[in-house]
């Protein structure tokens, strides 16, 4: 498994108290840029861990390069453990229900009296105010701030394919340690973070509010938008394959054109700038779809390539293991999976987007079994063995 001489955030300790994948996004992006990131389970695991359907690829995806403590927290001795291991924290991350850490004294006004310097991140469903009892979802947030509405047909609400939100939503709780990790260098002092689902899906459809305060126009529901370029649709070819295809320029309208050796469109006065083509897009659509309609998938994205003109071929997500640039850029790290039917096998995963000296952050460790690293870590913290098997024999650990 790869790993770089020096992790930007190595030397910082994150104990993350999250399920799902809100929270293990947060503490899986500072894992990744090198943080000792130690998730919290119950004593049976983590229930993300025997999620089926969609779910099932949650725990493998988001839990890479953490280590793994199981404790039952309502016992006397589970409690004092974790109390133990959170005063060695840099960082607490928990993405629970509203009152849920307070009832454990885990809660931030209760932790940061100890521990100024303590940095606390808390994912929740909605930032405070009116809305912050309600519980969320993903797919709630999206229906309630207009991305379902943009996403569908008309009249037909449609969530994202994938967890927008809670995967960006993790992402901004990272910036946030990440922006108040800088500052107590500065300070001396931590602080309370607060990322949301609602407050994220908001941001997301910012560029259709302003569009709305620029235009005084609704914007319509993305099936039904009238889009800023005339070209730039999925249109079917030979064998019935579809394809993404885009012509956003009268530069690249002329390449096209040229390209396909539509001179007739390319000279027809009422095509020649981009708006035109716009408002001439119910016509011109049909047109172009009937023109390419025999041509194969793979002449037309040859011939799109070949001239630096935008395309794509419409991919499903179990053929991106096989996708050539990925695996030729190193974008997927072997990983062995460590629950379910498929238990010990090997696989790969996608790596955060970014490189950093020109190099991808890779995965240092798989996703952990249950209470993997419980024992290790108890003895790092003081514990004896004898105490370690007393904590076992009474279900503490």
């Amino acid at each position: 498994m790869k790993s770089m001489n020096k992790l930007p955030y190595e030397g910082v300790r994150v104990i993350e108290f999250s399920h799902m994948v809100m929270g293990p996004t947060c503490g899986m992006i500072l894992a990744d840029l090198g943080a000792e990131v130690i998730k919290v389970e119950p004593i049976e695991g983590d229930k993300t861990r025997k999620l089926l359907g969609s779910g099932a690829g949650f725990f493998s995806m988001f839990n890479r390069n953490k280590k793994s403590i199981a404790v039952d927290m309502k016992t006397p001795e589970g409690i004092e453990i974790i109390n133990k291991l959170v005063s060695t924290a840099d960082v607490i991350c928990e993405n629970f229900k509203q009152g849920t850490m307070a009832k454990l004294g885990l809660d931030y006004e209760t932790l940061k009296k100890k521990y100024p310097k303590l940095i606390y991140v808390s994912h929740k469903g909605f930032l405070p105010g009116p809305y912050e009892h309600r519980t969320a979802l993903d797919e709630v947030v999206q229906m309630m701030g207009g991305l379902a509405y943009m996403t569908g047909p008309e009249d037909r609400p449609l969530r994202a394919g994938t967890s927008v939100n809670d995967i960006m939503g993790g992402t901004f709780g990272a910036i946030g340690v990440m922006a108040a990790l800088r500052q107590r260098e500065v300070t001396g002092e931590g602080q309370e973070i607060q990322s949301s689902l609602f407050e994220n899906n908001v941001f997301l459809v910012g560029q259709h509010m302003m569009q709305y305060a620029v235009t005084g126009v609704a914007p319509k529901p993305m099936p039904s938008r009238i889009s800023a370029w005339a070209i730039y649709d999925v249109f079917e070819v030979a064998g019935g394959e579809k394809i993404f295809l885009a012509v956003v320029s009268d530069t690249q309208w002329k390449i096209f054109c040229d390209a396909f050796g539509f001179s007739d469109l390319f000279n027809d006065p009422s095509l020649h700038s981009n708006n035109q083509r716009v408002k001439a897009r119910s016509t011109l659509i049909p047109e172009v779809r009937s023109r390419i309609a025999g041509l194969s998938a793979s002449y037309v994205s040859n011939i799109f390539e070949k001239n630096s003109l935008p395309f794509a071929p419409i991919t499903r997500p179990e053929e991106l293991f096989d996708d050539p640039h990925l695996e030729a850029t190193g974008g997927l790290a072997k990983l062995t999976i460590t629950d379910g039917s498929n238990a010990g096998k090997e696989t790969k995963t996608p790596l955060l987007p970014l490189t950093i000296n020109g190099e991808r952050l890779g995965i240092r460790a798989n996703t952990p079994k249950t209470g993997e690293q419980t024992h290790e870590i108890l003895f790092e913290l003081g514990y004896t063995a004898e105490e370690i098997t007393r904590f076992a024999n009474k279900g503490s650990i």
